[in-house]
């Protein structure tokens, strides 16, 4: 009797295992992915791949779902045997939490489009936060109960009398043992190297309620001199919109530029019946008009309310002349690798503009300033930053991120 109640002690034991190393292969594998699709540095080094590895991450959150799934069929056996250890229930109900967590603002940011931007935003935050916290929880409780860790005889002890001698004699407890030293360890590296990294993110996130200190400290960050400073219109100081609400995430596919009046200016050439060119001082002589529009990302966060500041894409092309034989333009950054390519039937909505300035202010170098095409009804990779070129052609542009898997189609 006592061997048949061995045998399936351990046959469940087993299974408990396999969820672990299961659930913690599948950690692992999304906080590397998830990182590396954060990481400005991999963007411009994995091209194509990084659409490819989002698909990767997105595939692996959803198959988050079998091994929670199969713990909730053993959980009721499970349960029995936490009886009287109120902690070690407690550390399932937040792993379970994470894990919930996890997969449901997940499934929000891959079905962003349904979901609709503001609740795409919180679950970014959600997800963010869930990462932040989470994950160094879940590093420190996988690898304080791995088999290399564990100290049969404190496990032992820990067991009701009737189960001891299923498993191992009762020894006596040590004072402190190996595995409680590394489990120490591992929290204080984690403290140490996680923790600087998650207060700058929270930050962040407070600095992002309202108008936001966010938006202030890109523009002390800003690198560019241009002069002189356009003069804001009177509906753009202050902003009719009310000041811009929610973070901006800065994405960059090469180090951010910056510019002076000597190496920056704005051409329109190809397919127009005259080519024009404007230096800074000449540009920010051009009619501008103000409008208040919500900015969109297509990784699924939003920024609502900005006043835009501008001269509108149709008035530019106007005064250049469009050729007959045009159907769309090629945006151009200054930072000499990004490009974009928008339809003219796309850039006659109204909304569609050349900005110089951000609710009243100059647009900040992080931001994409001192000039960036704003698109409000596409997503974010079609507003491109640090404009200095627009060419007419006639047939389709492939860009930057469109070459990359992106659709060349970016209404939202």
């Amino acid at each position: 009797m006592s061997g048949l109640l061995k045998k399936l002690r351990q046959g469940y034991g087993k299974k408990l295992v396999s969820i672990h190393a299961w659930n913690g292969w599948i950690v692992l594998l999304l906080a590397l992915s998830g990182l590396v699709l954060l990481g400005g540095f991999w963007r411009g080094v994995l091209g194509e791949g990084r659409v490819w590895l989002k698909w990767i991450h997105i595939a692996v959150g959803i198959a988050s779902v079998l091994p929670i799934a199969y713990y909730l069929v053993l959980a009721g056996k499970h349960w029995k045997r936490l009886k009287g250890k109120p902690k070690q229930k407690l550390n399932v109900y937040i792993v379970l939490t994470f894990l919930f967590g996890w997969l449901l603002s997940g499934v929000i940011l891959w079905q962003f489009k349904l979901a609709g931007p503001r609740m795409s935003n919180v679950a970014l935050v959600t997800h963010d936060l869930l990462t932040w916290i989470g994950l160094p929880y879940i590093i420190y409780h996988s690898l304080s109960r791995a088999r290399w860790l564990k100290d049969s005889n404190r496990r032992t002890m820990q067991l009701p009398p009737a189960e001891r001698d299923v498993y191992h004699p009762a020894a006596p407890q040590p004072l402190y043992t190996r595995r409680a030293f590394i489990r120490g360890a591992i929290g204080a590296g984690i403290a140490v190297t996680v923790g600087p990294s998650f207060l700058k993110w929270f930050g962040d996130q407070l600095g992002s309620v309202g108008n936001g200190r966010n938006m202030e400290q890109l523009i002390q960050n800003d690198s560019n001199v241009m002069l002189p400073a356009p003069e804001p219109l009177p509906d753009s100081a202050p902003p009719i919109g009310g000041g811009a609400q929610g973070s901006f995430r800065v994405y960059t596919v090469t180090p951010i530029p910056s510019f002076n009046n000597e190496n920056w200016s704005m051409r329109i050439d190809g397919l127009v019946d005259k080519a024009l060119e404007w230096d800074w001082d000449t540009f920010v002589k051009l009619k501008r008009t103000v409008q208040v529009s919500d900015f969109h990302c297509v990784t699924g966060w939003s920024v609502y309310n900005n006043t835009w500041e501008g001269i509108p894409v149709k008035e530019i092309l106007a005064l250049a002349g469009v050729k007959g034989k045009a159907k769309s333009a090629i945006f151009y950054s200054g930072d000499g690798v990004y490009t974009s390519g928008i339809t003219l039937e796309q850039l006659a909505q109204d909304d569609a503009m050349i900005a110089v300035m951000h609710d009243g202010k100059p647009i900040p170098s992080d931001l994409g300033g001192p000039v960036r095409l704003i698109m409000p009804g596409m997503y974010a990779y079609k507003s491109v930053k640090w404009l200095n070129r627009i060419e007419l052609i006639e047939g389709e542009h492939i860009g930057y991120w469109e070459q990359r898997g992106y659709s060349n189609e970016a209404w939202v």
